[in-house]
C-alpha cells in the first residue's frame, strides 16, 4: 500500500511537472513559479493547476470564436479597402510613433486609419447622460457590453434607455460577463429587458460551474466595457454600468473613470470585437451588423485593440513596452491595478533612465489588499530608475490611460496587471492626437492635484514584516 501512494505521489508530481514543461506558450517566471510550488505543494497545487493554469475557452465557443474572427477580420478588410468617401488631409501617424502603431495592428489585423472625432467626457455623471441621449436618438442599432452592471440608479437608466428603443423598433443587444453582472442577470431588470425586446447574451457564464471548472476556467472573464450606437459612436474608458457610489464596494467610493466619445472608422472595428464576443456566447443569436463608419474631414488617427485570452499572448505588455520605447520627453500613466510584469516593468525602468519623465498614478487605497501589496512591492525599483509615483487619494481611481509625449493615448479596459494581460478580454483605442491626448492629460493632471508623492525615503522606512509581506506577495504574483 505504502508503494502505491508513493509511486502514484510521483506520478501526479511527475506528470503535472512534464505537462508545464512542455508548454510553449507559458513565461519563464510563470513555469517556474507552478513548477516550485507543485513540488512544494503537490496535492493542492497540482488541482489549482488543473482549475487555474491554463486558458481555454471550451471546444465549443472556441471553435464560434475562430470562425467569427475570420469572417470579420475579411469583412473588415474589405470595407477599410472599398471604395467611398474618403476623409480630406489626411494627417500622417509621425515616424516616431509608427513602430508601436504597426504593432498594435498586429494584434487584431485592424489598420489605423483616419477621420476621427472624440469628445472626453466632464466626468462619470456627463458619460452616462451624453449616452442616454445617444441611445434615445439611435435609429438602427444598439449594441452594449459591459463587465460589471449594477441594477442601480446607472445601471436602470441604461436598461429603460434600450427598452425604449427596441420599442421603437431598434435593433438593441446587451451583454454582460457572467460573474461580474452575476446578480442582474437574476433580478427583475435582466427579464423586463428580455420581454421587451432587447436580446440579451451573457459572456462565459457560470451557470454551470462544475462544466465551466472541467472545461474552462471560471476566473477567465470579459472585462470589455462597450457601447455601439447605430455604427457611428463609440465610447470607450473604464466605466462599468453603474453609479459612481459602486454600491457593491461602496467603501472604497467614489470610483473615478473617464470615457471617451468617439465617431470614425474605429467604431467598425469595435463592433468586430462585440461581434466576436457575442458569437461566442450563443451561435443562435442573430448577428450584429458590421459596416464602415464615417470617416471626418481632418480626424486624427486611431485604431481599436481587442486583447485577450484567445488572442496572440503577452500582446498588451508589447503593447506598452513599444509605446514606451518610442517616447521621448513625457509618459503619464493611471491604472488601478498595478501588477507588471518583467516587460512593462523593465520598459518603464528604461523610460526613465534615458531621461523620459515617468509619472505613474495608482490609487492610495485599492479594493484588492494583494494587488496593494503587489504593487508596492515593486516601488523601491521603479522610484530607484527615476520614475514618479503617486497615490491617489479620494476614492478608487479606476482610469485606466496612457499619455505619451502630448500627442499619442492609449484609453479603454485595460489594467497593468496580470489579469489583464493573461486572462480577460479587454478592449482600447490607441489614438495620435494633440487635442485629446491634451484633454486626457488635463485630466490626469487633476488626479496628480489630489495625490500623495511616494519617495524612496518613505519606502525605506516602511517596517520589516511589511517590506517582507509586499516581496512575498510580489514573488507569487505570477500564480496570482
Amino acid at each position: 500500500m505504502t508503494w502505491l501512494l508513493l509511486t502514484l505521489h510521483v506520478l501526479l508530481i511527475a506528470g503535472f511537472g512534464l505537462r508545464i514543461l512542455l508548454r510553449r506558450d507559458m513565461r519563464p517566471d510563470v513555469r517556474l513559479a507552478w513548477l516550485m510550488v507543485i513540488v512544494l505543494l503537490p496535492y493542492v497545487s497540482c488541482l489549482l493547476y488543473y482549475l487555474f493554469g491554463e486558458v481555454a475557452l471550451g471546444r465549443v465557443p472556441g471553435r464560434r470564436r475562430l470562425n467569427v474572427r475570420e469572417f470579420c477580420q475579411t469583412r473588415g478588410s474589405a470595407l477599410a479597402t472599398a471604395p467611398g468617401p474618403m476623409p480630406q488631409a489626411r494627417p500622417a501617424i509621425p515616424d516616431q510613433w509608427l513602430p508601436a502603431f504597426r504593432y498594435a495592428s498586429s494584434i487584431n489585423g485592424f489598420v489605423p486609419l483616419p477621420g476621427h472625432r472624440a469628445e472626453l467626457m466632464r466626468d462619470g455623471a456627463h458619460a452616462r447622460a451624453q449616452m442616454l441621449a445617444d441611445m434615445d436618438a439611435a435609429r438602427h442599432e444598439i449594441n452594449v457590453l459591459y463587465y460589471i452592471w449594477l441594477d442601480d440608479s446607472t445601471g436602470t437608466d441604461v436598461a429603460h434607455a434600450l427598452m425604449r428603443a427596441a420599442q421603437r423598433g431598434v435593433t438593441c443587444r446587451a451583454m454582460v460577463d457572467g460573474l461580474g453582472s452575476r446578480a442582474l442577470t437574476r433580478s427583475p431588470l435582466w427579464q423586463q429587458m428580455r420581454q421587451t425586446g432587447v436580446h440579451l447574451a451573457i459572456a462565459l457564464p457560470i451557470s454551470n460551474l462544475l462544466k465551466v471548472m472541467l472545461t474552462s476556467r471560471i476566473d477567465l472573464r470579459n472585462h470589455r466595457k462597450i457601447t455601439l450606437i447605430d455604427g457611428r459612436i463609440n465610447y470607450c474608458g473604464s466605466q462599468n454600468c453603474a453609479d459612481e457610489g459602486f454600491r457593491i464596494k461602496a467603501r472604497y467610493a467614489p470610483w473615478v473613470d473617464i470615457m471617451l466619445r468617439l465617431q470614425g472608422p474605429v467604431v467598425m472595428q469595435m463592433q468586430q470585437a462585440f461581434a466576436s464576443d457575442w458569437a461566442q456566447s450563443d451561435a443562435s443569436l442573430a448577428p450584429p451588423t458590421i459596416e464602415a463608419g464615417a470617416a471626418a474631414d481632418d480626424g486624427f488617427h486611431a485604431v481599436a485593440i481587442a486583447e485577450g485570452p484567445t488572442e496572440r499572448a503577452r500582446s498588451t505588455p508589447q503593447l506598452v513596452a513599444s509605446l514606451l520605447a518610442c517616447a521621448q520627453r513625457e509618459v503619464v500613466i493611471s491604472t488601478p491595478y498595478f501588477v507588471p510584469d518583467s516587460t512593462v516593468l523593465d520598459a518603464l525602468c528604461a523610460a526613465a533612465l534615458r531621461q523620459v519623465q515617468v509619472t505613474l498614478i495608482l490609487p492610495a487605497r485599492n479594493d484588492s489588499w494583494i494587488v496593494g501589496a503587489v504593487s508596492r512591492s515593486h516601488y523601491w525599483r521603479l522610484l530607484s530608475a527615476g520614475v514618479h509615483i503617486h497615490e491617489f487619494r479620494p476614492g478608487l481611481l479606476h482610469a485606466k490611460t496612457l499619455c505619451l509625449d502630448g500627442s499619442v493615448s492609449l484609453i479603454g479596459s485595460t489594467n497593468l496587471d496580470l489579469r489583464s494581460f493573461d486572462l480577460n478580454f479587454e478592449n482600447n483605442v490607441l489614438l495620435h492626437d494633440e487635442a485629446i491626448t491634451e484633454a486626457i492629460r488635463q485630466r490626469q493632471q487633476s488626479y496628480l492635484r489630489d495625490s500623495d508623492v511616494v519617495t524612496l525615503a518613505q519606502v525605506h522606512s516602511a517596517p520589516w514584516w511589511k517590506r517582507i509581506w509586499d516581496n512575498l506577495l510580489g514573488a507569487l504574483s505570477p500564480l496570482l
